[in-house]
């Protein structure tokens, strides 16, 4: 185990103005609170973050980082809270350990290997500080260096497995090659101890067979790149046993057949030294058809860069050979964690190779000394992405801004239509509430329920969303085939005959309906009248016009202009009947409108978006449809009605109502439905002209600051 003084020396080695007391305080703190806990292999459970931070000292992380991993089981697995940790080592230092926390805690719900991916981008995602990433990957990579130790061959396995999914993955994202290597071998030997073993001895007996072969080779190649003037360090090694065995699974070949399983990587001084070494060996030696890849004009999404080719090399053997820069072989070594040592003059290096870098992290601020390193970098991948679980740790991926209801269709189209509550983190909590990343969300059914048309305004998956407006679909095919028969069976009687399908099924083609359905839709929707139809069925009827009948439905046919002048500009009015404004939606000039006729008070006119009228959708015969005449004088009066939300102070009423009287509006009405320290709520009566006039001045009282909102009240 690593003493105290030994750690801050490997610290200072690279970083000598790191804060040699707090690495001091927090080696003395995480040892007294982990107190006599013991590790599976019997150590001391302090041994762990101590092994932990040597790992970072290795990446050369800055003193922050190697602070956390000391720290960082402190508050899962002692009594410790978040608030000593801040109090004693500062804000930055809780930060990153309660990262690194919140991480542990997810990992523990969620052991699906079918949710890696999403698992993976919920790490990247919780992850707003790349070194709270670094430490929980160091974490895990000593975790399975004593995996050995643990008892249960089953809980070596799902650790061994997630490593394998999950953290050997994470690792080759942000370009830790020599991290990821490791992790994957490790988990390999676990997994598949047989199969490792078997290449193992292969491998040992190839190296038997050939003597010192990688040695000649390398001697080679040295000696052309050095005839040619390329000055090189080349180094040579067996691929790993997992690298192998992949190759092979995914080749579908054995090892016999394997030719490439030893690498050489060619580290030269300039980009132009890459490409003349690469002509060098191609000259020499030929080529593997399809083996060249060029990642320095065309990097990986990791920042990795490196010309790779594949020859018939010395000895005729065939040999991978990686070309590169020393800088890019940092790159491609470390990853992300050779930030920390590439700067120049006081700035990060603008090379090609930080491009992926720039875009991911956004660096804030720089520590001073002759080694800048950085203190805050967040992480910005799958920003525009939020992870869930399931009560039972599934992972769902959701868009940023999902809601309860986008999440439930995301679990089942089922689950989604009988949506009627949701619990976020055990809490009851609005459909409409944004979900965040590590939610966990039950959503609560009822059969009796069907999808609200409300909630198209707040979903945001193209799921969800269909299927809402499948279902709005179907209930309004559903409410005009309903209204259509209705209309038909009322239509046929007013001229005695009786209803029947089996004659509606003669007229389809007259109509260009392809089914009774589709005719009875299309009557319903005001397409064609019941007049028409029943004048189809029986040609040789002469209908006479009746109060109450076909006058009655079509909604989207206006009826000729009446001989009779009405006081009130309206076609479609039978001269003589009493009519009125329903005071539910107060239509103006300008709205689409319709006419409920009710026994005993005339015709009561509705806009036609009107709630009310869903009363009347059983009783089709009531139904007028009407408009307004084009020639409506536009000095008539009428009233609009104004729901508004005003500031609560001195002068706002008198700004309303001047408002409203320089836009030749006149207050009627003005009714305050609820008052508060802050605001008023008031519903205010106003004569207009029509819907354009009440328009403007609504548009003109949105602009009064004293107005916090007003809308055209309705219902």
């Amino acid at each position: 185990m690593m003493r105290q003084f030994e750690l801050v020396e490997r610290v200072k080695t690279y970083d000598s103005s790191a804060d040699e007391s707090a690495i001091n305080r927090a080696y003395v703190f995480a040892m007294k609170m982990h107190g006599s806990q013991l590790r599976a292999s019997g150590d001391p459970y302090f041994s762990h973050p101590i092994e932990v931070a040597g790992i970072l000292t290795g990446y050369r992380l800055d003193a922050a980082s190697i602070i956390t991993a000391l720290l960082h089981d402190t508050i899962e697995d002692t009594p410790a809270t978040l608030e000593d940790i801040e109090k004693l080592f500062g804000k930055e230092i809780g930060r990153l350990v309660d990262g690194v926390t919140k991480l542990t805690r997810i990992e523990l719900q969620s052991d699906h290997s079918k949710q890696a991916e999403n698992f993976r981008k919920l790490v990247l995602a919780m992850s707003e500080d790349i070194r709270v990433l670094l430490v929980k990957l160091a974490d895990r990579v000593h975790n399975m260096r004593t995996l050995h130790y643990i008892s249960k061959p089953e809980k070596r396995r799902r650790i061994a497995l997630e490593t394998m999914e999950i953290y050997a993955p994470l690792a080759e994202r942000i370009g830790m090659q020599e991290m990821k290597s490791e992790l994957e071998d490790l988990a390999f030997a676990e997994l598949h101890p047989d199969a490792r073993s078997s290449i193992i001895a292969r491998l040992n007996f190839l190296r038997d067979q050939g003597g010192d072969l990688i040695g000649r080779i390398l001697e080679e190649l040295r000696s052309i790149l050095d005839e040619a003037g390329v000055k090189a360090t080349v180094s040579g090694r067996e691929k790993t046993p997992y690298s192998i065995w992949r190759k092979m699974q995914r080749n579908n070949v054995g090892f016999e057949q394997l030719s490439d399983i030893m690498a050489f990587r060619v580290v030269v001084d300039s980009i132009e030294d890459c490409y003349r070494a690469l002509g060098v060996i191609h000259s020499r030696y030929p080529m593997v058809p399809n083996r060249f890849k060029d990642y320095i004009s065309t990097p990986k999404p990791n920042g990795y860069r490196s010309l790779h080719t594949g020859v018939y090399g010395p000895e005729r053997h065939r040999i991978e050979v990686q070309i590169r820069t020393q800088e890019m072989h940092e790159i491609a070594e470390l990853g992300v964690a050779a930030h920390w040592q590439y700067k120049q003059g006081g700035k990060v290096t603008e090379g090609r190779q930080y491009r992926w870098l720039r875009e991911l992290l956004d660096i804030l601020e720089h520590a001073a000394g002759p080694e800048e390193f950085l203190e805050h970098t967040k992480l910005e991948m799958f920003q525009d992405q939020v992870f869930c679980f399931t009560p039972k740790g599934d992972l769902i991926g959701l868009p940023r801004g999902s809601c309860p209801v986008d999440f439930a269709y995301a679990v089942h189209s089922e689950v989604g239509d009988t949506c009627v509550g949701a619990k976020i983190n055990g809490r009851i909590m609005p459909l409409r509430t944004q979900l965040g990343n590590g939610d966990q969300v039950e959503i609560i059914t009822s059969k009796a329920q069907t999808p609200s048309p409300t909630w198209e305004r707040f979903v945001v998956t193209g799921k969800a969303r269909a299927r809402i407006r499948r279902f709005i679909r179907t209930q309004q095919r559903s409410q005009y085939l309903d209204l259509g028969r209705a209309i038909l069976q009322k239509a046929f009687k007013q001229e005695g005959y009786d209803y029947t399908e089996k004659g509606l099924e003669g007229v389809l083609k007259i109509f260009k309906a392809n089914s009774l359905d589709d005719l009875l839709a299309a009557v319903g929707e005001g397409v064609h009248t019941g007049r028409e139809v029943v004048q189809a069925v029986y040609p040789g009827i002469k209908t006479v016009a009746r109060a109450g009948t076909d006058n009655v439905v079509p909604l989207k046919r206006a009826s000729k202009k009446p001989d009779g002048k009405h006081a009130v500009p309206i076609k479609g009015l039978i001269p003589g009947m009493a009519m009125h404004f329903a005071g539910c939606c107060h239509p103006l000039p300008g709205d689409r409108i319709v006419g409920i006729v009710t026994t005993g008070k005339g015709v009561t006119i509705h806009t036609i978006d009107c709630d009310t009228l869903e009363q009347f959708a059983d009783a089709p015969e009531r139904w007028l449809d009407l408009a307004w005449e084009s020639d409506v004088d536009g000095n008539d009066v009428h009233l609009g009605r104004m729901h508004l939300v005003v500031a609560n102070e001195p002068g706002s009423l008198g700004n309303l109502s001047t408002v409203i009287a320089k836009n030749l509006g006149n207050i009627t009405n003005l009714k305050i439905t609820n008052r508060n320290p802050d605001f008023f709520e008031m519903i205010i009566d106003v004569e207009v002209r029509d819907v354009k006039h009440l328009t403007h001045i609504i548009a003109a009282l949105r602009a009064t600051p004293a107005i916090n909102s007003v809308e055209r009240a309705r219902n």
